[in-house]
């Protein structure tokens, strides 16, 4: 399922996320650099990246459960 994934230290990622018992894995995954939007993360969330944007494309990604501080279902949109 693809997530936008907020971590500690401001870090936020967008891919498509599983977990295990001792990681939360993100695949396909990318860096919001810029969230480009009016209404924050949560219309990232729902109607997908806008013109501005900014998504810094990264290999797969592994963050212990205890460093997320929240994560965000995405409507289906390619990255």
């Amino acid at each position: 399922m693809k997530q936008i994934v907020i971590a500690q230290r401001g870090w936020v990622f967008v891919g498509d996320v599983t977990r295990t018992e001792n990681e939360i894995v993100i695949e396909d995954a990318a860096v919001v650099r810029r969230w480009g939007t009016t209404a924050g993360l949560g219309q990232l969330a729902a109607k997908g990246p806008t013109a501005e944007t900014r998504l810094d494309p990264c290999p797969t990604v592994r963050i212990h459960p205890l460093a997320i501080v929240a994560t965000m279902d995405c409507a289906e949109w390619p990255l």
